[in-house]
């Protein structure tokens, strides 16, 4: 029977007809499927459980509804990506393996794995969330990643690893509980930006990490927002760390970073801690309500502080050394809220000069024991001998051209509403306290 031409046209232009499959839930379909198609084809999962682990090792696009839950039970990880040129999307992938050395995740994408999409999809209930392990320009945007809270912090996975997986972007993906939201460790040339990151040890955690940038993200309520270690040419830009519980920010070992725009409001230890890092650019920065706005030490050198904002914290600066810092450049400094300035001929800096440590800091510092005598005449009188005959203070951190006016820098709504939520946990200590680490001795 001849068939009309139209309809042989609406047949020959079917999505079925172009490589696209239909794969329905159930045991082994979905390694079937991947098995029987042909590089290029989409596989289209609907609303069911398939049952995993499962390997892609060919190029092609798996999709889905969020009702579409592809399970590993408990096996390794969930999916697997061995070849180049593939897509995930919309789906849920959940129940990989519990063994944190063996990396199981959720999604791997392992070398050779190149130009990996990872869309849209709940990735929940595994020990790593998306492992990006040697797969170059991997794309991970818009997931909701959701770790677990149990057991002891460090011995979670993380929510995003990125391993030797150069030209990653990480974008717009929401990450919660686990061990740290974005891990990324021996990588380089790679962006991460626009990512929410809660409840989780560090939001943000680069270890000889090279030449990336990690702008526009969001850290709530973590114990470290961004921790920048051994690592070289990091862009620190537009980023938001409300209420994290240690620091904010961190530089340690961390060299040649321009850290720009952003805001740390609301840590209960430390806004910024730089330690032994070097030849940094930290600048338009805000610090706020932290009990210590910049702990700066171990020998750090040749950075530059200019027109950030010091402010409402218990102690602006923390500063243990010998040598004379000056944080000002090219005739600016930085906005100190407790700085009683005047501005005389109104160019914006004020007119004396700031210092915010004398001897006697010092020595609280390293003696706590002696702050019961911090209303003694003997340290009253140390303190008006170096403030009226300053040949006599140590060496320390002088900014010689403070600001009037702080810089500000908005926050969203909804993002308000989380740093809320987060600074109520931490007031009434409803937070996961188990990690055995002592970040700010670091």
């Amino acid at each position: 029977m001849r068939l009309p031409v139209a309809l042989i046209a609406l047949v020959l232009s079917s999505p079925l007809a172009a490589g696209e499959r239909i794969v329905a839930p159930g045991t082994g379909t979905l390694a079937a499927a991947i098995a029987a198609a042909a590089p290029g084809d989409v596989l289209t999962l609907s609303d069911g459980a398939y049952r995993g682990p499962v390997t892609i090792d060919r190029s092609l696009a798996i999709i889905g509804p969020r009702g579409a839950v592809v399970d590993g039970e408990g096996a390794g990880s969930v999916m697997t990506i061995t070849a180049p040129d593939v897509r995930l999307s919309g789906f849920t992938v959940t129940g990989s393996g519990r063994i944190n050395q063996n990396l199981d995740a959720g999604v791997k994408i392992e070398k050779g794995a190149d130009r990996a999409r990872i869309e849209k999809l709940s990735v929940t209930g595994n020990m790593h969330g998306i492992d990006v392990h040697g797969g170059r320009d991997a794309v991970v945007t818009g997931n909701e990643i959701t770790g677990t809270d149990s057991p002891r912090m460090n011995e979670r996975g993380n929510g995003i690893y990125v391993w030797n997986s150069p030209g990653t972007l990480l974008e717009n993906n929401v990450i919660r509980f686990g061990r740290d939201g974005i891990f990324s460790n021996a990588s380089s040339n790679s962006i991460y930006r626009g990512n929410v990151m809660r409840d989780l040890r560090f939001a943000v955690h680069f270890m000889y990490t090279r030449n990336t940038e990690v702008s526009g993200n969001t850290s709530i309520g973590n114990h470290l927002g961004f921790a920048i270690m051994f690592s070289n040419q990091a862009k620190i830009l537009n980023n938001l760390s409300l209420g994290d519980r240690e620091h904010g920010l961190m530089l340690n070992y961390a060299n040649n970073a321009d850290v720009t725009g952003n805001l740390v409001r609301g840590g209960t230890k430390k806004c910024l801690f730089i330690y032994n890092a070097h030849k940094n650019l930290i600048w338009n920065n805000r610090f706020e309500g932290c009990g210590i706005g910049i702990h700066f030490t171990a020998g750090s050198e040749k950075n530059v502080l200019s027109g950030n904002a010091f402010i409402a914290n218990r102690e602006q600066v923390k500063y243990v050394g010998t040598r004379n810092m000056e944080w000002s450049h090219e005739g600016r400094g930085n906005f100190w809220s407790d700085h009683p300035a005047f501005d005389l001929n109104g160019d914006g800096i004020a007119d004396g000069f700031y210092r915010p440590n004398d001897v006697m800091d010092q020595v609280l510092w390293s003696q706590p024991a002696a702050s019961l005598l911090i209303g003694s005449p003997a340290i009253q009188l140390v303190r008006w001998s170096q403030r009226d005959f300053p040949a006599t203070l140590p060496g320390g951190v002088r900014d010689s051209a403070p600001l009037m006016r702080p810089l500000t820098l908005p926050v969203p709504e909804d993002i308000l509403r989380y740093e809320a939520q987060a600074a109520g946990r931490w007031a009434t200590g409803n937070f996961d306290d188990t990690d055995p680490d002592n970040f700010s001795a670091h």
